[in-house]
């Protein structure tokens, strides 16, 4: 029992560790633009049955002596995130974009890769595209890159007199000269198992399985322009979970300390004295 308790505290120890990574990585990011805060799953190691028995011999293993089931401890299982709504901020900016409900922006890198994010805050590059500020490309609902400014149009000469006008359903407009040109519309996507969403790194999300869980057009969403949507990350409750993660720890680590302890004691009483 010495050994198995042992076993259990150690395979405890290992998974508050993995916790403690997961709040440090949360508190890390709840300043970034779209992230959304990570959580583990744990599971149980293995599952004993317990049955009811006299002196050291199991008399019955019938479901009236069942006592229920011992775990050898657990270990992290699987990593998801919590995409609930972040609060919005207003910035004024015309190329800050929040979505209000579901979805995620669809963005391209130069090499083709396509991802997923909750971070609006975009811009315009040299060509007149709207690019993230890591310079991804922004993908309308047909899969093309988005010009913020027509083909047949001098930027040079517009520039000054023109406004860009981002509506609810993502459908951009160019207002110029008191002439509103309608343009692309940004791309709203969705996935049904969002459990499935693996994160690449700045907010970025891609489906593991494209296949069994693919691309959806969101329904449920409004598009806010000069706004950005906050981090989902509360640092309250980040270092509430830090306090009780390093508590846990500590209370195991002392149930270590004891139970080498007892076994040192009781290996020194059986050791055969010559």
């Amino acid at each position: 029992m010495i050994v198995r308790s042992l076993e259990s505290a150690a395979n405890g120890m290992l998974a508050l560790m993995d916790m403690n990574d997961n709040i440090a990585n949360n508190l890390a990011n709840v300043n970034t633009v779209g992230y959304k805060k990570g959580s583990l799953r744990f599971k149980d190691v293995m599952q004993s049955a317990v049955y009811n028995q006299q002196g050291s011999i199991i008399r019955n293993t019938d479901e009236s002596s069942y006592l229920g089931s011992l775990s050898v401890g657990s270990q992290s299982m699987q990593y998801t995130h919590d995409f609930s709504q972040g609060a919005l901020n207003k910035t004024g900016n015309p190329y800050d974009v929040a979505i209000e409900g579901d979805g995620f922006f669809k963005i391209m890198n130069s090499d083709g890769q396509v991802s997923y994010t909750r971070n609006g805050s975009f811009t315009v590059n040299s060509e007149e595209y709207l690019v993230t500020k890591q310079g991804e490309y922004v993908l309308d609902i047909n899969n093309r890159r988005i010009r913020m400014i027509p083909e047949d149009f001098d930027p040079e000469l517009i520039r000054d007199k023109m406004e860009i006008i981002i509506g609810e359903s993502g459908n951009i407009e160019m207002n110029s000269y008191n002439q509103k040109i309608p343009m692309q519309t940004i791309a709203i996507c969705d996935f049904s198992d969002k459990d499935d969403l693996f994160e690449i790194g700045d907010a970025r999300f891609i489906p593991r399985d494209t296949i069994n869980n693919p691309e959806l057009r969101a329904e449920k969403f409004s598009v806010q322009q000069g706004s950005l949507e906050l981090s989902n990350s509360n640092v309250i409750k980040e270092m509430i979970n830090t306090i009780n993660t390093t508590r846990n720890y500590e209370s195991l680590a002392k149930l270590v300390s004891t139970n080498s302890d007892m076994l040192s004691q009781a290996v020194s009483v059986g050791r055969i004295r010559v």
